[in-house]
């Protein structure tokens, strides 16, 4: 393993389980999905789950893991809606809670930078 392969495996790790998780109990994900999107919130969900599980397998594979970690960064900003979404959604909920569903708009920015990083460093 080199030192660019072990940010590529847990974020390998990350997205298969989300992915997994997603495709596997999507009633947990359905309510962060915006209504401004068309079509049926689990039809989103699993979509997202999908998503998740391919580019899974794109930083998974060295040949493919500079698009898939490039493409990894596009998906985290591209779900920021929900987890804007999901803090307005749990405003009212218990402190610890809220605090978490706040905490995962912040958590996007090293989401976005550890995928960008782990594709721009498969071309090395």
């Amino acid at each position: 393993m080199t030192a660019h392969d072990r940010p590529a495996r847990l974020l390998v790790a990350l997205l298969a389980g989300a992915g997994a998780a997603h495709v596997v109990a999507p009633k947990l994900f359905d309510g962060m999905v915006p209504e401004f999107l068309p079509g049926e919130q689990r039809a989103w969900t699993h979509a997202s789950g999908v998503a998740e599980l391919l580019l899974a397998a794109a930083v998974a594979v060295p040949r493919t893991r500079r698009a898939g970690g490039l493409a990894a960064a596009g998906f985290f900003v591209g779900v920021l809606p929900a987890n804007i979404k999901m803090a307005y959604d749990w405003r009212n909920k218990p402190n610890a809670l809220r605090a978490g569903a706040y905490a995962r708009i912040p958590l996007q920015i090293p989401l976005v930078l550890w995928a960008a990083k782990v594709g721009r460093d498969a071309a090395r």
